[in-house]
């Protein structure tokens, strides 16, 4: 066992890029897909844009779930010998159950110390909330410094996403709030964001570009007199848009960092193709 060293473990929801889990070893622990009585590990089994390409077409919806007590106990007896301990930085509570899993199995592993975090969000939310933690722990901090530095990051930021349809977070059982916009959402492009954990509504609007540009000037708002320390553009299967709205995030924010995540298909089951999305951090 390493005397010293604290591992940063999220869940593949977080869809955090490859580069950004190689650079700073971050375990990943996938979530499955279950599709047409097919279990399919996330980002595992199946690639984004195979899923993707699949989920335009088919008749039948895919569903999720978390990895189960078992599972963990399993990830985190493979992380013995490498670390005395771990911080794991898991999706939204309200929407998953993973964190229950990870509180489930941390008693199995004797000798380490096991913290679980809810990040309260998942895609690069839950991701920007795991690359603090991970940097805290580079850094030499203990294992309660960083279990403080992801909540402290965790509460200053922000998940804002537009989609094209309501449909796959209604079917997912993921719409939240916005469920009063059911009504309507042939007509709209909804705006929505994580609020305590849960997918809530903010604004509406007929065309994307108008959603693109409203998405924007919330953050803005959400800023304040506070700077964005570090931003991720998150996308479902629309990579060009993603890389439109970097270069509009840089222009008019300027933070240091602006990360391009294509999300997992467990999330993209849930929010549908066309999703685009900005998670960002501020400080003052």
């Amino acid at each position: 066992m390493n005397n010293d060293k604290i591992l940063v473990v999220t869940d593949s929801s977080s869809s955090l890029p490859e580069e950004l889990i190689k650079e700073l070893d971050i375990r990943v622990i996938p979530l499955w897909l279950i599709w047409d009585d097919h279990c399919y590990q996330d980002g595992v089994d199946i690639d984004p844009h195979t899923f993707y390409q699949r989920l335009r077409t088919s008749e039948s919806l895919p569903s999720s779930t978390q990895p189960s007590a078992v599972e963990f106990k399993e990830f985190f007896r493979k992380l013995t010998d490498e670390c005395s301990g771990i911080v794991n930085v898991l999706a939204s509570s309200k929407i998953s159950g993973t964190v229950e899993s990870a509180e489930a199995a941390k008693d199995f592993a004797p000798g380490l110390q096991i913290r679980v975090v809810d990040s309260l969000f998942s895609a690069m939310g839950e991701g920007l909330v795991a690359v603090a933690a991970a940097r805290a722990a580079a850094s030499g901090k203990a294992i309660d410094e960083v279990v403080a530095v992801a909540e402290n990051t965790r509460d200053h930021t922000h998940l804002l996403f537009v989609v094209d349809t309501l449909e796959y977070l209604h079917k997912g059982g993921r719409i939240g709030g916005a469920k009063r916009l059911l009504g309507t959402a042939l007509n709209i492009k909804p705006i929505l964001h994580f609020e305590d954990g849960t997918i809530q509504p903010l604004s509406q609007t007929r065309t994307k570009s108008r959603g693109i540009e409203e998405l924007l000037n919330i953050a803005a708002e959400r800023l304040g007199a506070g700077v964005m320390a570090e931003a991720a553009v998150v996308h479902v299967d629309c990579p060009e848009e993603g890389r439109s709205l970097v270069e509009k995030v840089k222009e008019r924010f300027n933070p240091p960092l602006v990360h391009l995540s294509d999300v997992s298909p467990v999330v993209g089951t849930h929010v549908g193709p066309g999703a685009l999305g900005l998670a960002f951090y501020s400080i003052l």
